[in-house]
């Protein structure tokens, strides 16, 4: 569903992925974990073709976003993509139920009335009728997430990006989100990606677990080998120890 071949990404002298590889399976959700500042949401944006690689390719339901040559054709690829941005990224000046309209309404020639049902069919999979014509400043950070993962599933991709959906929630709100993404892989059946730095909290919804370090993969598992692990690494980041192969700058 996706595949990352060989990707490399510079800053100047700052090598951040350094010929990465990592197949993301169709049905399937990925966590990719490590520290901050190991190139994670770099990843996350060339996957959505944001940010070119200065190497490799990436290939999204078999077309290579990488090679697209205008934006247009990155869009055509992009819409296979639904994404839940840290902030969830909300339009302030918006309503809720003009937030989960607005990607509709840009993309397809739709009467108003087919834009409305399926506004109000995908907020009430979500539980969100109560609040559609709140403004996003108006509801809780976990409920604007659910706006959010609307906006984007309204859309029906295949694949859905997860940027650090966490942040920010203390543990009860981080608990629902998770419950959230679980809920909508079993109804929508969607692969998705989750960048993350909460292990192992970001077990519960995913099947497998990458994890990059020096700007490569350095373990790429299921969650119970990911613990299980002897890589030294991976131990002393699943256990927040300071002292280990990996230094805190």
């Amino acid at each position: 569903m996706i595949s990352i071949r060989n990707v490399s990404k510079r800053f100047g002298p700052q090598v951040v992925l350094d010929r990465v590889s990592l197949e993301i399976e169709a049905g399937k959700a990925t966590a990719i974990v490590g520290p901050s500042g190991v190139g994670k949401s770099v990843l996350l944006k060339l996957i959505m073709g944001i940010m070119d690689p200065d190497e490799g390719e990436i290939l999204v339901c078999g077309e290579n976003i990488t090679r697209a040559r205008s934006e247009h054709e990155k869009n055509e690829i992009r819409a296979q993509l639904g994404v839940l941005f840290q902030s969830a990224a909300l339009f302030d000046s918006l309503t809720v139920y003009e937030n989960i309209a607005f990607p509709v309404e840009q993309r397809f020639s739709l009467a108003k009335e087919q834009v409305h049902k399926k506004v109000i069919d995908t907020a009430c999979s979500l539980s969100l009728e109560r609040y559609l014509l709140s403004y996003p400043e108006e509801i809780p950070m976990g409920v604007r997430k659910r706006v959010g993962l609307a906006r984007a599933l309204i859309m029906e991709p295949s694949i859905f990006l997860f940027d650090e959906p966490n942040t920010g929630l203390d543990p009860v709100v981080g608990q629902e989100v998770y419950d959230l993404i679980n809920h909508c892989r079993e109804r929508w059946g969607f692969t998705g990606v989750v960048i993350s730095h909460e292990i192992p909290e970001v077990f519960q919804v995913v099947d497998r677990v990458a994890m990059l370090l020096g700007g490569r993969v350095i373990e790429c598992c299921s969650p119970e080998e990911f613990i299980r692990t002897s890589n030294l690494a991976v131990q002393q980041f699943m256990k927040g120890l300071t002292d280990g192969p990996i230094k805190i700058q």
